[in-house]
């Protein structure tokens, strides 16, 4: 009775095991009893061995040494939406500060954000919107040690900027490659949030090639392909490093998503392939070698209505070109309107801010490849980029770029209208730059430059060049009686 007893229950057991228990499936019976409802893991068969627990602390010790505080102080001198000048005339044409004094002087502004160290004789990478304007740069190390630091270039159009400080033998990053990144992947952020010290948080990649048009605040050509993760990232993170968990550089924190103005879930890092190009060609030709590709497309992908009507299949995507100008590379490489670029050198794009981010990693002159669809077949092209101006040359540093205005010359029909030959508007002042630190404001008209006239854009630059102090003459249209002010082109960042 005992052996039978014994065999009929390892019996019962296995035609259980076999039968009544699938191991593709795990059943949950649901809230109402209803009936049982099959969950499956897709695929995922669970993380084993050495990979189930991954270490932050071998990154953080390495990003945290190499990662400096910024402290910036701006000083302002506030002005009035008029012009001002004495309303008496020139007789008696006296400045209003000499009245008021200290009263029309704002107080120096503060500000703060992060760095990365980038070598190890003290070339730091930020963000351009952390130092833009400001006249003093204090960088502050985990260790305590400071320094005061010099700007030796920024790009307002990708928001990058580089800083210099007077030091040996400094901690520094490596740089990653952010091409290979992929979704889902650990990161981590390390900065100075909130005025905090050094503190590192971590997440996962959310999402790439993604532009939030946010650097069009500060160039009229932005650059943008950001990365986006679920990083914990604050006010004063701006300019900190996004590092892999073996520390190495991936991007520069730049920007978060938010309702509030603080962390709420999304932050958004620029890419590391692109923040090394742009530090190189501002540490050799102080101004970025920026590339085009000669197309224009749509800012945000098309719809399939919008396909179906231009006759592109709804399975297609890509870029689309909208129209490719003669004289671009794209028009040179044999690209036309209607086409679809699926790839740049080999690496899939399938929005503009993908292909963007792919063509900032490059200069004028470089050779790279194009895949495009036409008529279904996908064509593969070779492409010689250009610069802004149609051609290959090195673009130098133009004494303008110290002004941080954006600077249009008058058309003949608003000439005429303001009663004058010709002459440059000053379009819009940065805070960065010297048009920022005269009394001037947006709309003014330039006439005369050392009391040469100015009738272009090309003629003002012609008159700054060389000069160490030019005194600007022009007019604010609607108002009467020419305005002048002094620049001087050795001060300033």
């Amino acid at each position: 009775m005992v052996l039978i007893s014994a065999v009929t229950t390892l019996v019962t057991l296995v035609g259980y095991r076999r039968f009544a228990v699938d191991d593709t499936y795990v059943y949950k019976t649901g809230a109402t009893d209803s009936g049982k409802i099959p969950i499956n893991y897709a695929g995922f068969n669970g993380i084993t061995g050495a990979t189930a627990s991954i270490d932050f602390v071998p990154a953080a010790s390495a990003a945290i040494p190499a990662t400096v505080h910024i402290k910036t102080k701006t000083n302002r001198t506030a002005s009035n939406n008029l012009p001002r000048r004495s309303p008496f005339g020139d007789m008696f044409d006296l400045d209003l500060d000499d009245f008021f004094g200290d009263r029309l002087r704002s107080q120096p502004q503060m500000a703060s954000g992060s760095g990365a160290i980038i070598s190890e004789d003290g070339y730091i990478v930020t963000n351009n919107h952390v130092i833009d304007g400001a006249d003093e740069i204090n960088v502050t190390l985990s260790n305590k040690r400071s320094f005061k630091a010099k700007l030796v270039g920024a790009d307002p159009s990708s928001d990058i900027a580089v800083l210099k400080v007077d030091a040996k033998g400094l901690p520094f990053m490596l740089y990653g490659n952010s091409d290979e990144i992929k979704i889902g992947q650990w990161v981590l952020a390390v900065g100075y949030p909130l005025n905090l010290e050094a503190t590192v948080t971590a997440g996962i990649i959310s999402a790439k090639g993604r532009t939030l048009e946010i650097n069009r605040r500060q160039s009229n050509t932005p650059v943008e392909s950001f990365m986006q993760t679920d990083a914990a990232v604050n006010p004063g993170n701006s300019g900190g490093p996004l590092v892999t968990t073996d520390g190495k550089l991936i991007g520069i924190n730049s920007a978060i998503a938010s309702p509030t103005g603080a962390y709420a879930g999304y932050s958004f890092t620029i890419p590391v392939n692109i923040v090394k190009k742009i530090i190189a060609d501002l540490m050799k030709h102080g101004t970025v070698q920026r590339a085009y590709l000669g197309i224009q497309y749509p800012r945000e992908n098309l719809s399939d209505e919008v396909k179906a009507r231009e006759g592109i299949k709804g399975d297609e995507s890509g870029v689309y070109v909208i129209d490719v100008p003669k004289d671009g590379a794209a028009y040179a490489a044999g690209v036309k309107k209607g086409d679809v670029i699926t790839k740049i050198n080999g690496v899939s794009v399938i929005s503009g801010a993908e292909m963007v981010g792919q063509i900032a990693t490059y200069r004028p002159g470089d050779k790279i490849n194009i895949s495009y669809l036409r008529d279904g077949k996908e064509i593969t092209a070779p492409v010689t980029l250009r610069n802004s101006t149609g051609t290959m040359d090195i673009v130098k540093t133009s004494v303008l770029d110290k002004l941080g205005a954006d600077l249009q010359t008058l058309s003949k029909e608003r000439a005429k209208e303001y009663g004058v030959s010709g002459g440059v508007e000053i379009r819009s002042i940065s805070g960065r730059g010297l048009m920022s630190k005269v009394r001037v404001q947006e709309g003014f008209v330039i006439l005369k430059a050392n009391n040469q006239t100015v009738a272009t854009v090309d003629d003002f630059r012609k008159a700054l060049e060389g000069a160490s102090s030019v005194k600007v003459e022009g007019i604010y249209p609607g108002y009467e009686g020419v305005y002048n002010f002094v620049l001087n082109l050795n001060s300033g960042n």
